[in-house]
């Protein structure tokens, strides 16, 4: 499919401008799907629901084999390099390394929805480690993101990635809205939105009292998840020790260089991925009075990372309908799974393959609020707008 956005502010158009020439992208439908869930389940081999303790941990191993090669090589040659060569190294270093811990994290991210193993235990063991490492409160995270999984598109009850209505524009936002601006609000969502989300909550659901991941009595949490927050916070607070451990040992300048640049490339990927998995103008979204769960679950989009990123991120990126779908099928069943369901998906299935630098720029100038369209009568179900 082809992609593309609203041409003005009055929306009665019922379709979408590709980027693709003489392409036309409809808007997703927003009535009830004319399947089930359980017909989806059942097109789907039977052995694309089953986890293997085995397979899991390959792939948890290989990247972490990758990523110690990495960093083997930066902290013993690129030192030593000639300072042009130096400059050109570390950077395409932090994207790799960066982008492999990526999987990693997709990996525990899994491990938070009972994708791993059919062990609990072993999937809570091995992704609060991994996401300690990435400095993840990993149960903190695993329980606000089931909210997100359990409440995707509803305006009023989605946990990250709300969109905003017209009304509460904040007054400064027309003066970012040009090339200029929008590079600067980009540049600080990639790199700081990940920390800022989970510190402060910036682009979540609105609480009645200030939410944070760190905090085990704070809204997000009820009162039997309260240990499990302070045990992420823990976690979290030993990987920050470490690092200070390796900051003495070895200096600011080559901890920020071998981990800390690559864990920005980390966030900066996650909040990619994530934003543009649920932002597109094709896409709705639904009040209290309109969302249904199967059809919140159907507003995403799968995007083409190309494969070499599909396949490092554990291809995340190009299937992410199918997880929302089925949050508990491991993710090297996923493609299997995708190519299964297209069919009586149809045009409920939603896939962008615009290269990702246009996609973003795209969504970020077309995708500034939600609201009704103008001239329907179901108010209930909102549509992305630019200023």
């Amino acid at each position: 499919m082809g992609s593309g956005g609203h041409s003005s502010g009055k929306r009665k158009s019922k379709t979408l401008s590709s980027t693709k020439e003489g392409e036309v992208l409809k808007r997703a439908p927003h009535t009830k799907p004319p399947f089930t869930l359980g017909e989806l389940r059942k097109a789907i081999p039977p052995h694309c629901f089953k986890r293997s303790v085995a397979r899991s941990f390959s792939y948890v191993f290989f990247d972490l084999i990758i990523a110690s090669i990495f960093a083997y090589v930066a902290i013993n040659y690129f030192w030593n390099l000639p300072h042009n060569l130096s400059f050109l190294a570390w950077p395409l270093y932090w994207f790799a390394q960066g982008a492999v811990m990526t999987g990693v994290w997709v990996i525990a991210h899994e491990c938070g929805h009972h994708a791993f193993s059919d062990y609990q235990w072993l999937d809570d063991l091995v992704g609060f480690i991994l996401h300690s490492f990435l400095l993840v409160p990993y149960f903190s995270w695993k329980h606000s993101h089931r909210r997100h999984h359990s409440n995707t598109g509803s305006v009023d009850r989605d946990e990250v990635f709300v969109p905003k209505r017209r009304s509460t524009i904040r007054w400064y936002t027309k003066y970012l809205n040009n090339p200029v601006g929008r590079t600067i609000t980009l540049s600080v969502t990639l790199f700081f939105g990940w920390p800022l989300y989970l510190a402060f909550n910036v682009s979540g659901r609105k609480y009645d009292r200030f939410a944070c991941h760190y905090d085990p009595y704070g809204p997000i949490y009820s009162d039997r998840e309260r240990f499990q927050i302070f045990l992420s916070d823990v976690g979290v607070l030993a990987a920050l020790y470490g690092i200070y451990r390796l900051v003495l040992a070895q200096g600011l300048v080559w901890t920020l260089c071998v981990y800390g640049m690559p864990l920005a490339v980390v966030n900066a990927l996650l909040v990619l991925i994530t934003y543009l998995q649920h932002t597109h103008p094709s896409l709705p979204h639904y009040d209290s009075n309109e969302w249904e769960w199967f059809k919140g679950a159907l507003s995403t989009i799968d995007r083409d990372y190309g494969w070499i990123l599909n396949k490092v991120l554990h291809h995340i990126t190009d299937t992410h309908v199918t997880h929302h779908l089925f949050s508990t099928m491991p993710h090297y069943h996923a493609m299997e799974a995708t190519n299964a369901i297209k069919p009586i998906l149809r045009e409920y299935y939603q896939f962008d393959g615009t290269p990702i630098y246009k996609a973003l720029w795209r969504e970020a100038k077309e995708c500034m609020y939600v609201e009704p369209d103008d001239d329907s009568d179901n108010k209930g179900v909102l549509w992305y707008n630019k200023l």
